[in-house]
């Protein structure tokens, strides 16, 4: 039942009752109201005289009068909500690290209403939100033109543990292609844990897109269990990255980019640092480790215990070159 306010009639009635020498259960009962209220209204609203109840009235008028909603956007909280927006953090995950980190509790449409106002200024947090992706294209009737991979292994044939996100160890894969398609980004996202690996590639060649896997994943061969790739050529050479990391190989169906959402999430968040067109090939290993960094310690929706992504296993994380080393 929803709370209402106590009327003035009722509060000639508590007073009628409360000089009768009923006790406040009894007045609840009689108004078919809580004990809690009668006891908040004698507490609240008794005077030198005790309780009367045009006094009380008057109290309870004047309360709602200057009443205001709580104002929790104050300068400090708008500093941590402009520091995290530019860190390329969405207005819901901003939300969840104030409420984990900073103990302030807001709306996520409160961020984005923060936005507008900024926008209307003059300001640019507008520019820090995700791009809208490509227009969905309907694809029945489609033929697909881009040539088999042999020996490739469905994902109707993936463990159904896979499917439950409870252990470490299933990756997802795909391409980010540059300008021109010269070159190309290599992205490998950890189902459970987020945790996100991105290699600069010179071309889409199916053989180095194979090496550069192995190279960049030799070190984590115990935390890779199954990878699911998209159905690029690229990826044709899977029986070698299979054998190289002694794993398991899977690929989703044909344009069910949902088989792989995590992975497609993922390079979109990427696509923020670099837009299309981007030529990977000038793009520097800093530039793309800066860009791990940023996805593997920013907030993300899927981990719910609120601390800071570290590594798979619990590991500080060292950037260096290429490579990922943990100590």
């Amino acid at each position: 039942m929803n709370y209402s306010q106590l009327t003035e009639n009722e509060r000639y009635q508590i007073y009628i009752l409360n000089k009768a020498k009923y006790s406040q259960k009894e007045i609840a009962e009689f108004l078919n109201r809580a004990p809690s209220t009668i006891s908040r209204e004698l507490r609240r609203n008794i005077g030198k005289r005790g309780y009367r109840p045009l006094q009380a009235q008057r109290k309870c008028d004047e309360r709602r009068a200057t009443a205001r909603k709580a104002y929790k956007l104050t300068s400090q909280v708008r500093m941590w909500i402009s520091l995290l927006l530019k860190q390329e953090l969405s207005p819901q995950q901003v939300v969840d690290y104030l409420s984990k980190n900073k103990k302030v509790y807001l709306h996520h449409e409160t961020i984005y209403q923060l936005i507008y106002d900024d926008k209307a200024q003059g300001g640019d947090l507008f520019t820090h939100l995700r791009v809208a992706s490509k227009a969905y294209r309907k694809r029945y009737g489609h033929y697909d033109r881009r040539g088999v991979i042999k020996n490739r292994t469905s994902i109707d044939k993936r463990p159904e543990v896979v499917n439950r996100r409870n252990r470490v160890g299933d990756w997802e894969g795909d391409t980010i292609v540059g300008k021109g398609r010269k070159s190309a980004l290599l992205t490998l996202v950890e189902r459970k844990t987020l945790y996100t690996i991105i290699v600069g590639l010179k071309g889409k060649n199916a053989d180095s897109l194979a090496e550069a896997t192995i190279h960049t994943m030799s070190h984590l061969k115990e935390k890779v269990k199954t990878i699911t790739f998209d159905n690029g050529l690229e990826f044709a050479a899977h029986e070698k990255i299979a054998r190289g990391l002694d794993t398991k190989v899977y690929f989703a169906h044909p344009y069910a980019s949902w088989e792989r959402g995590i992975n497609e999430n993922t390079n979109g968040l990427i696509r923020q640092y670099f837009p299309k067109d981007t030529d990977f090939n000038q793009v520097t290993k800093g530039e793309i480790e800066f860009v791990m960094d940023r996805l593997n310690n920013r907030p993300r929706a899927h981990v719910t215990d609120g601390r800071q992504m570290k590594c798979l296993w619990g590991c500080k994380l060292i950037y260096s070159q290429r490579n990922l080393n943990c100590t």
